[in-house]
């Protein structure tokens, strides 16, 4: 795998700290009793990871508790990305956490969550994208637009730092035309032929197909990559070969069901795009704490 990349600059941090302010407010909307318990002199906590995988969510750490004011101070080794062999035996210090107790206490539960899952995505994406690499594999890993609402940013940032593709981040990113879109447009030329008029040059418009047939009049009708939606493994092969020679230029993407462990029956020189929904649907948390020093 190459070296880990820093993603954190790809979120604006007004954005960023709008988005945390809304999660704060949503775990208490009311009174705080247990920070009443605790009172306001300052204390230092440490951020324990407690299972192994791979280290995700820095942005989303620093931003809760940069709201409610405290400092952080990283651990050098503490690098997204990276991966960690911890466990509850083996317990790795990632960072501190300086401030008032009562506001260290009321980010912890969040700013934990977002670490857990954003690096559980990590983790994920990474066993898939090594999959992929290990079979020389040259196309692109990509999650979906599967997303928890809400939480769509913490799981796009884990793909990435997990090394697989976005895939389109919203609406208004990519055109994509699925089955619902083709039936209430009247045909998937019709809905091509629109879907351009409003995207012009500067969008990508991808058809969901269920037949190679459907592939083949997405293409003549102008769209950028089709989906091979549900195909068996070697029929996906050997229509994917046969609209590459027709339409070189065409992306092919393949999904529907796809997971880690059958990932590698899809995989063909002909396929460019192999998207999974599992990344963000299915993956499993990381644990970590935060404990105060006493």
């Amino acid at each position: 795998m190459a070296s880990p990349t820093n993603f954190g600059a790809l979120i604006p941090q007004e954005r960023l700290d709008e988005t945390v302010r809304q999660w704060i407010l949503d775990d208490i909307p009311s009174f705080d009793v247990g920070g009443l318990v605790v009172g306001t002199n300052e204390k230092e906590a440490t951020l324990w990871m407690k299972s192994p995988g791979v280290f995700a969510g820095k942005p989303f750490f620093d931003a809760v508790f940069r709201v409610l004011g405290c400092q952080i101070q990283w651990k050098p080794e503490a690098v997204e990305g990276k991966y960690f062999d911890a466990s509850g035996s083996n317990k790795i210090p990632l960072a501190t956490v300086v401030g008032p107790v009562n506001k260290i206490l009321q980010g912890e539960r969040t700013a934990l969550n977002t670490l857990s899952r954003c690096s559980g995505v990590a983790s994920a994406s990474r066993e898939s994208a090594k999959v992929a690499e290990s079979l020389g594999w040259k196309g692109y890993t990509a999650g979906t637009r599967k997303t928890t609402p809400g939480f769509r940013i913490v799981e796009k940032y884990g793909l990435l730092v997990g090394g697989v593709a976005t895939h389109r981040l919203d609406l208004s990113q990519m055109v994509m035309l699925k089955d619902n879109h083709i039936w209430a447009a009247g045909s998937i030329t019709k809905a091509v032929q629109l879907a351009r008029q409003a995207a012009g040059f500067s969008q990508k418009i991808e058809v969901e197909c269920q037949s190679k047939e459907e592939a083949i009049e997405a293409a003549r009708a102008g769209a950028d990559i089709v989906m091979l939606d549900n195909f068996e493994p070697a029929k996906l092969k050997e229509d994917a070969k046969s609209l590459k020679e027709e339409f070189p230029h065409l992306l092919i993407e393949a999904s529907g069901g796809i997971t880690v462990k059958t990932m590698a029956d899809y995989l063909s020189e002909h396929v460019d795009i192999l998207s999974q929904g599992k990344l963000t649907q299915g993956y499993g948390c990381l644990d970590f704490s935060l404990k105060i020093s006493h």
